[in-house]
């Protein structure tokens, strides 16, 4: 049986240093429950960083 390694999705490896914030107790099992999460939360910080500054206040 062949090996099959994990094959990511984007060109760019990510980085090796992950981002970690501290949530509510509760919010780490509910967000585990949303498909595809991971992802959808790295379109969102990156839809953030794109903001204007000025947007967030």
């Amino acid at each position: 049986m062949p090996i099959i390694k994990f094959q990511p999705k984007n060109q760019v490896a990510y980085d090796k240093v992950p981002v970690q914030f501290k949530v509510l107790p509760g919010v780490r099992e509910k967000l585990k429950t949303v498909p595809n999460w991971q992802e959808r939360l790295r379109e969102f910080v990156d839809q953030l960083i794109s903001e204007k500054p000025n947007q967030n206040e």
